[in-house]
């Protein structure tokens, strides 16, 4: 946004510059954290559960941001900034929001959006890894796929970009439609449909409508990708949008021509859904593909002795066990399954962590199990936390193991790697 002047972001956020409208040129950068400022950045001072971000402009400034945008009380009493810029806006989380909508209309760029119940991070990755060589492509870095996380990741595409690659989480009703507004896509792209967020969604028949916002979301004539098969999405599909299925059965079920790095079934089914959306965007996909997968999500680390751990506790639900429980079955040596709590599952919890725990069983040589609700899986060894089951872990451990580490991000499994590393 380096062209835009200060009226100009103003006018795209529905805002009004309070001071600094003379400036030249725009800023080089947007973030929230202002301990992250530099000179040239846009400041947004969100206001969250325990800190006003909006308290935090006067230092900003201090530090040569470009300009900052805050909410109206905390504006007026900038008007007399020496240096940069000053928006006011009534609501600094939606004229964020706001302005990254604008810059995605200014970049022209295809936008593809990709949800599910699990898998959306895999194929984002993916997806980056077979555009990259033909089309300049900035997608979801980390975990930024939120109502703030989004608007950021578009903000930080450069000019020139072609294609934006947006990653979109929920918990709940109304989220995807939220992130569909801001992001307009082109592309909407659903892995799959899942036991997730149920404490909040209640079925999967909920979850089901909750990821069918993002279809409800393209524009007449883009195009819908979805699992073959998948009934729980088909009263969403519509007759103005291009609906595209992948996997056994689908449009695209097969992987002819790629060269791929890995060959776990959970993950092909991932990269049918990303050849499909290359496709809808005028890419073939040929030849080797290089695929940089996000931390903890399978990463595989190798330790002396022939040690192979799995971390892919970002999260878990009762099907990202089982594609996790499926790979391991194939590793040499003993298999060992470290799962622990699968959360927000609602009131039938308890049984998916017992049919999770006899399908470990049948696929793992040693099962251990942490925390109250992992408990309920019957393994071979249960502890109540991740320290206990660092200890146990490392007690355990022969040459030759594979270790697969999964459960639910706020068990705080991502230890038992850091510790072993």
């Amino acid at each position: 946004m380096r062209a835009w002047t200060p009226d100009q972001i103003a006018t795209a956020c529905g805002a009004r510059v309070v001071a600094g409208a003379a400036v030249a040129g725009g800023p080089s950068r947007v973030t929230i954290d202002s301990r992250d400022v530099g000179p040239g950045d846009l400041f947004v001072g969100l206001l969250g559960e325990r800190v006003d971000g909006g308290s935090y402009a006067a230092q900003a400034l201090a530090t040569g941001a470009w300009g900052v945008l805050v909410s109206g009380g905390h504006a007026a009493g900038l008007e007399d900034a020496a240096d940069g810029v000053v928006i006011g806006a009534e609501d600094p989380l939606r004229a964020l929001q706001a302005l990254a909508t604008a810059w995605r209309r200014e970049l022209g760029a295809d936008v593809v959006a990709i949800t599910g119940s699990t898998g959306k991070t895999s194929t984002k990755d993916i997806l980056l890894a077979m555009l990259a060589p033909a089309r300049r492509t900035v997608a979801t870095p980390q975990n930024l796929n939120t109502e703030i996380g989004l608007p950021l990741v578009v903000l930080s595409a450069p000019a020139g970009t072609e294609v934006l690659v947006l990653e979109m989480g929920m918990r709940g009703a109304g989220q995807i439609a939220e992130l569909a507004a801001i992001a307009e896509p082109d592309v909407g792209v659903i892995v799959s449909i899942g036991a997730v967020h149920l404490e909040l969604l209640g079925t999967v028949e909920a979850v089901a409508a909750a990821k069918a916002e993002l279809i409800a979301g393209l524009r007449p004539g883009g195009t819908a990708v979805v699992p073959a098969g998948e009934r729980l999405l088909e009263p969403f599909l519509r007759e103005d949008v291009e609906t595209v299925t992948f996997g056994p059965g689908g449009d695209v079920d097969d992987l002819a021509g790629i060269e791929l790095p890995f060959d776990a079934a959970h993950l092909l089914l991932d990269a049918m859904a990303a050849k499909a959306a290359a496709a809808a965007i005028g890419v073939v996909v040929e030849g080797p593909i290089a695929v940089a997968f996000s931390s903890r999500r399978g990463e595989r680390l190798a330790l002396p002795g022939g040690v192979t751990i799995v971390d892919d506790c970002y999260n878990a639900n009762p099907m990202s066990m089982r594609a996790a429980l499926d790979e391991l079955s194939r590793a040499p040596g003993r298999r060992v399954a470290v799962l622990g709590d699968m959360l927000e599952l609602g009131e039938g919890e308890v049984g998916y962590h017992v049919d999770v725990g006899a399908y470990a069983r049948d696929r793992a040589d040693v099962l251990v199990t942490v925390g109250p609700l992992a408990a309920q899986m019957g393994g071979d060894y249960a502890v109540v936390d991740a320290a206990a089951a660092t200890e146990l872990v490392e007690a355990l451990m022969e040459p030759g193991d594979t270790i697969l580490v999964k459960a639910s991000n706020g068990v705080g499994l991502h230890v038992i790697a850091e510790s072993l590393r």
